[in-house]
């Protein structure tokens, strides 16, 4: 398996499936009619989401920059109906498959059909570890996010020594899991106690505003002035438990993951809403077309099956000159 490697860089609710794109044969390069050009299957499951729609639209224009013959499937987490979709597309043959936000662990008929058919998987954020599922896997640091957003509270705190943090996660995203499970480890290799020893669980992203502002109600109701921080695993669940906090009078500080408008704001005005994460989703497109392209032109693999990409913490200082994710 190749190695990993980190690139700095200074610079994702009905289910609804909408299968859209040409369906020209062959493989070959993006000049000439339909017949002839450049084949690609894209799919994400996260559509709805603000970042996922920003990719079914950036693919989109890609594609059609590039004179590539696309067929974009969104399935909104409903795998039952995304799945087969594309592996029907698969079957009309393609030369590319471009997977974005949609975890290798919910994809395993879409990958056994692409082995079969000899057609490459090129993934960003589609898991948080190498897998031989993807020629390639372009994610975001998880680590250098929980290093980032645990130093923020640390230093806005004190110190985490003695301290009781909450974290919230959700396990069935493969990169919340991972950041959640790594914040728990830092706060208590800190001396902090976690609120339950583990990260408290959203049950469904659609919720997961209500149900952050539930535990953190539910625990400072128990618990007043119970709670010196609060980590979340994603921006949504941040909000809500920024405002739990607030309800109950509590100025302990909150820190997300997505950096969203909404989000931005609150960081800007003060209050309880500390610090967010900016992923260059942009730049870790651009990086993966660029390896697309590159197998287009001459058959070359990229050169690592993972890589993850540094993030930047944005505050209060940096909040106003941050491109919003749900505006890119």
């Amino acid at each position: 398996m190749r190695t990993k490697f980190k690139v700095a860089a200074a610079v994702a609710a009905a289910a609804v499936l909408a299968l859209t794109g040409c369906s020209g044969s062959g493989s070959g390069d993006n000049s000439g009619g339909a017949d002839d050009a450049f084949k690609v299957i894209a799919f994400t499951s996260g559509n709805q989401t603000p970042v996922g729609a920003w990719w079914v639209k950036a693919v989109t224009a890609q594609a059609e920059e590039l004179g590539w013959d696309l067929t974009m499937i969104q399935g909104d987490f409903d795998f039952q109906k995304m799945n087969p979709a594309v592996e029907s597309a698969i079957g009309q043959g393609a030369d590319v498959i471009l997977d974005g936000y949609t975890d290798v662990s919910s994809i395993g008929s879409i990958v056994t059909a692409a082995k079969d058919a000899d057609i490459p998987i090129f993934a960003m954020d589609a898991g948080t570890e190498p897998t031989d599922a993807f020629v390639t896997n372009i994610t975001t640091n998880q680590q250098q996010i929980v290093d980032k957003t645990v130093g923020a509270i640390d230093e806005a705190i004190g110190g985490l020594e003695g301290k009781t943090i909450m974290v919230i996660g959700h396990d069935p995203h493969a990169g919340i899991r991972l950041r959640s499970a790594l914040a728990v480890e830092a706060f208590e290799a800190a001396g902090a106690t976690v609120v339950g020893g583990e990260p408290q669980q959203v049950t469904n992203p659609a919720t997961g505003r209500t149900e952050a502002l539930n535990f953190v109600s539910d625990y400072l109701s128990a618990n007043p002035n119970g709670l010196d921080a609060v980590w979340a695993g994603w921006d949504d669940a941040a909000l809500g438990a920024a405002q739990g906090l607030a309800e109950a009078g509590s100025t302990a500080p909150v820190t997300g993951v997505d950096a969203l408008s909404e989000t931005l704001a609150a960081i800007e005005k003060g209050g309880n809403m500390l610090a967010t994460i900016d992923q260059p989703w942009p730049l870790v497109l651009d990086m993966l077309i660029k390896d697309v392209v590159a197998f287009q032109e001459d058959g070359t693999l990229p050169a690592k099956d993972f890589v993850d990409v540094d993030v930047t913490l944005v505050t209060k200082e940096n909040a106003a000159d941050t491109t919003p994710s749900d505006k890119l």
